[in-house]
Parts: structure tokens; sequence; C-alpha cells
């Protein structure tokens, strides 16, 4: 019968994974980091743009800081799960 604890893991390797300093990012890591925050600037523009350009639709000041702060919140809660996910996949708490 299969062990429980490992069902599913590949088989061991003997090697250990890279220390945490030493994996580091190189040039085309930070330029596609660059180009990604680009193009996230690029899409609130114009989504800011386009409502602001709809005729009969206005948002007061404190309308806009709600909505900053739900798609700030909604973010980060996004972020926080992804980060458990990823942190029991390599303590290996997951089914």
């Amino acid at each position: 019968m299969a062990d429980r604890d490992n069902f599913g893991a590949p088989p061991e390797t003997g090697t250990r994974p890279p220390e945490s300093g030493s994996a580091r990012l190189g040039p085309a890591g930070w330029f596609a980091i660059v180009v990604l925050f680009a193009f996230l600037a690029a899409a609130g523009w114009y989504a800011i743009h386009a409502w602001s350009a709809l005729p009969g639709v206005g948002l007061s000041p404190m309308g806009w800081v709600f909505l900053v702060l739900g798609v700030l919140t909604t973010v980060l809660v996004g972020a926080g799960l992804m980060a458990l996910v990823f942190y029991s996949s390599r303590k290996g708490k997951d089914f």
C-alpha cells in the first residue's frame, strides 16, 4: 500500500532546493515586472477614462475612495489565499 504522506508527490532525488538567498531575479524578470506594471497602469487609466466619459455616470470622491479600497481588499485577499496555497504545498500540508 502506498504511503499516504507522499501520495502524488514526485520521488525524492536527494538534491536540495536552492537557498532562498541564492535565487535572484535576473534582468529579464525585472523587465517582465516593469512591463506588467505598465499594462496594469494602462488598464487602470483606460478604466477611469472610460468610466468618466460615460454620460450621466458620476462618482463622488468618497465613492472613488471606497471603490479603490474594495479593489485593494479584493486583491490582498486573493494574494493572501494564493500565498497560503503555495505555503501549504511547500510544507506538504495539502491532500
